[in-house]
Parts: structure tokens; C-alpha cells; sequence
């Protein structure tokens, strides 16, 4: 594993780059995006809203939302600032939710005024699929991932509304396949967050094509007509600063409810406990997980420093959180046992090694060559 010189993101994330200097893409970006008009940006996205802004009542545009930070500064921008009429479209998953998730996405809409559609799986299906993506790709969350793409794309083409308006544009801000900068969301589903699983290998696994049809991502003749967009290319991301103003809006972080092991901050992904098994899973494949990215995000933007970063990565990045683990147990039906011998499939045994039976990294970020 080799490491990027400013931040702490190693060379085995999907899709990342690095410079000959041994900068990563991301790292790049940020410096770059440092030095935009965004006034500039501000009065481009003005006269995009233009072309969609209704004045009879109507419904003017999407926005996919879970109720968390993020989302919270989406529909603050599109609502009081380009003074929209948005649909929220939120795609609930089927584990156990927080106190602060179920608060927050009541709040969303309250906070703002906004009317809201709360899309839940069918748990059942939910369930066999998260099994199967687990024990052969380990990826619990492909269909409900797939989902939160899915879902809010087919519900405005049905209801006629072309404006869709998403947050960053994750290829770009963080690095992975596609990484350009654009407004344009039309091609997200390409962005490597939802590998591409052939339908036939499901439907011989057992699901059927009646089950998961809403599920699939729509057609390229679907998707064209509409104007999916990213906010980020036109307002500066900074989920730091997303987080304090969902705060004045009544968000609620997992302070007094969920303290939780892996992870170096309180206020991302906190909507349910079994979904963060996913983001954790980067660790056994990849080397790195939650603890790298926030700090990645962190350094970026000037909160922390590089050696604080590597402390971060030191004491928890290999961490998965009890809670988060329970509840995974709890809907999938797997015993601790059955669990860990499908995770230790997936132990990348070129930057793993197995040492008295606990996977260690052989070359982590905090030895002293990589610093």
C-alpha cells in the first residue's frame, strides 16, 4: 500500500490516482476547487433553476435525501435560498433506525416545509439480497444502494418532475471511476458505489423479477429526459460545515445515543445501525474504512492535520462498531461465527496478514517510511 503525501488515502481505493508527486486526485481537487468563481457558479445554477420553476403550486424539483446533514443543507439551499418547491424522496432501509434518524427525517420536512415520500423495501427480498451480495461480493448494501439511485429517478419521471437534485458528486470530490467535474448526475450509477451484478445471477439465486423491477435502475431513454444534477458543482462541499448548518435547523447528531467504535465523529451516517457493517467492509478489502475518508475530508479542508490523521486511522479504522454489528445479525439471521468466516473471504491477503488469527496490515499508514 502506498499512501497520498498530504492526506491519508491509500493507492487501494477503487478507481483512485495518484500524481507523479504522490498527491491523490482528491487531494488535487480540493486545491483546485479553492480557486472557483463560485459566484460565478451561483448565478449558472440561478439560471438552471429558471428553466424549472414552476409557479402554479407544483412540484419544481427532486431531492433525494436520508434525513441527515447533507441532506439538510440540499433542501435549505433549494428552498430558501433558490426559493423551490422540492419533493423529497427518501429510500428507507430495513435495519434497525437511531432516535436521531427517525427525528431527522421528520424534521427535514418540517424544518423546511417540505413534503415528503418515505419509499420503504420490501423486507423480505431486502433480505435474501443483502445475504447474497454479502456472502459473494461483500456488499450487504447493493440493493438499497441501488435503490437510493433507483428509486427517486423512477418516482419524478412518473410524476413529471425533471429537476433531480443531488449532493456531491462523489467520483470527483472523493476520486473513483469518472471522476470529471460536472453538474450533470445523468451518469452517477457509473460511479462504482453500485457495482454492476447481471440481474440473471439474482433470478437464479432465488429472487424474482417481479420483486426487484422498481428496484432497477432505469432506462438511458428514461434517465435522458430528465436533469439530474450535482449541488456540489455549484456550492462549495464541506460536510463540516453541512453538519452546523443542519444544526440550526434542528438536526440531531448520535451525541447521547451512539457512541460508536470506528468511526471519529458523530454526525454522519447515523440514520440506522446495520447499514455502517458496508462502510466498514472497505477495511478487509481495501485496507482502509470510515476513519480514513472523514479525515481525508478533514485534512482537505484544513481541520486537521496529516499526523492527526494517522492517529485517527491508527485507532479505528479496523474497528466495527457492536451496535452496528448486532443489528446486522439481528436482520440477516447470521450467528457471530457464520458473520466472521464470511469476512475473512474477503481479507485482501496482499496488504493482510494473518498473525496469531487477527488480520494485521503489512505496510499501515503509521509506519515511518509512509509518513
Amino acid at each position: 500500500m502506498k499512501y497520498c503525501k498530504k492526506c491519508v488515502m491509500p493507492n487501494t481505493r477503487p478507481g483512485i490516482k495518484f500524481d507523479k508527486t504522490g498527491v491523490c486526485f482528491p487531494c488535487r481537487v480540493a486545491e483546485k476547487r479553492k480557486k472557483t468563481d463560485w459566484e460565478a457558479r451561483k448565478k449558472e445554477f440561478d439560471k438552471l433553476c429558471n428553466r424549472y420553476r414552476r409557479n402554479d403550486g407544483k412540484y419544481d424539483c427532486v431531492v433525494p435525501v436520508s434525513g441527515g446533514k447533507d441532506s439538510h443543507y440540499q433542501v435549505h439551499i433549494m428552498k430558501d435560498i433558490m426559493r423551490m418547491n422540492p419533493l423529497l424522496i427518501c429510500v428507507s432501509d430495513s435495519f434497525g433506525h437511531t432516535k436521531a434518524g427517525d427525528h431527522n427525517i421528520r424534521n427535514i420536512s418540517e424544518a423546511f416545509g417540505a413534503d415528503i415520500i418515505v419509499y420503504n423495501l420490501n423486507h423480505k427480498t431486502m433480505r435474501s439480497m443483502v445475504k447474497l451480495a454479502f456472502e459473494k461480493y461483500g456488499s450487504p448494501t447493493w440493493p438499497i444502494d441501488l435503490a437510493i439511485y433507483s428509486v427517486p429517478i423512477k418516482l419524478a419521471a412518473a410524476l413529471g418532475i425533471k429537476l433531480i437534485v443531488y449532493g456531491e458528486n462523489i467520483a470527483y470530490e472523493y476520486g473513483g471511476p469518472g471522476a470529471i467535474e460536472t453538474y450533470s448526475a445523468k451518469m452517477q450509477i457509473k460511479n462504482d458505489v453500485v457495482k454492476s451484478i447481471d440481474w440473471n445471477w439474482w433470478y437464479e439465486h432465488g429472487i424474482k423479477p417481479e420483486e426487484v423491477d422498481f428496484l432497477k435502475y432505469p432506462s438511458p431513454d428514461i434517465v435522458d429526459v430528465l436533469e439530474p444534477i450535482y449541488l456540489s458543482y455549484f456550492f462549495p462541499w464541506d460536510g463540516m460545515k453541512n453538519y452546523l448548518v443542519a444544526k440550526r435547523f434542528g438536526f440531531r447528531d448520535a451525541n447521547g445515543e451512539w457512541d460508536r467504535e470506528g468511526f471519529i465523529e458523530n454526525f454522519d451516517q447515523i440514520d440506522s445501525f446495520g447499514y455502517i457493517v458496508h462502510p466498514w467492509l472497505k477495511y478487509p478489502k481495501y485496507g482502509h474504512a470510515r476513519a480514513t475518508d472523514v479525515s481525508c475530508y478533514w485534512i482537505r479542508n484544513g481541520y486537521i492535520t496529516r499526523e492527526e490523521g494517522i492517529r485517527n486511522v491508527k485507532e479505528n479504522d479496523h474497528k466495527l462498531d457492536p451496535k452496528a454489528l448486532d443489528d446486522f445479525l439481528k436482520f440477516t439471521g447470521y450467528t457471530d461465527r457464520e458473520f466472521w468466516a464470511i469476512v475473512d473471504k474477503f481479507y485482501n491477503r496482499k496488504i493482510f496478514e494473518s498473525v496469531d488469527g487477527e488480520w494485521r496490515l503489512k505496510n499501515p499508514i503509521w509506519n515511518k517510511k509512509n509518513r
